[in-house]
């Protein structure tokens, strides 16, 4: 068989469409590449947004609103102090865009006006936090990208 233009055109193409289907199989099933960039429940959440914009708007009616802050021990949130940690309740939650692993939800429980979040939780890198909380019955929801 004769090498010439026509069969080296084939064989490039051959090649070149070889290459690109190891590589789609490839990022599809290894698990090292594996990236998970929305919520399992995400059309659930949708049909919820309009209680979060409302929790939202209650936030941004309060004197003081949450402010975080890293320290050495880990992330700490502060709560308005005009109000009586005896009646705020709810729950702060977590969320690593990268890796749904890391994921968590820890229940707010106040000895101050502040809520530490131990260093031992938190990988540097980018975080959502989202806090949803309860004053006097009143929803309040504070969410935040945050580099940790």
């Amino acid at each position: 068989m004769k090498f010439n233009w026509g069969t080296g055109i084939i064989l490039a193409f051959i090649g070149f469409i070889s290459f690109i289907l190891y590589m789609v199989i490839t990022m599809s099933t290894n698990k090292k590449y594996e990236h998970d960039l929305v919520t399992d429940d995400y059309y659930k959440q949708e049909l919820e947004y309009q209680g979060e914009i409302n929790k939202e708007d209650n936030a941004k009616t309060l004197k003081q609103n949450l402010n975080w802050k890293k320290t050495d021990e880990g992330l700490v949130i502060e709560f308005p102090t005009d109000l009586d940690i005896k009646n705020i309740t709810g729950k702060v939650f977590l969320y690593r865009p990268s890796n749904e692993k890391f994921d968590f939800e820890i229940p707010i429980s106040l000895s101050n006006h502040t809520l530490l979040i131990p260093e031992k939780s938190l990988l540097d890198g980018r975080w959502n936090i989202k806090v949803d909380w309860q004053y006097k019955k009143e929803k309040y929801l504070y969410k935040q990208e945050i580099l940790y």
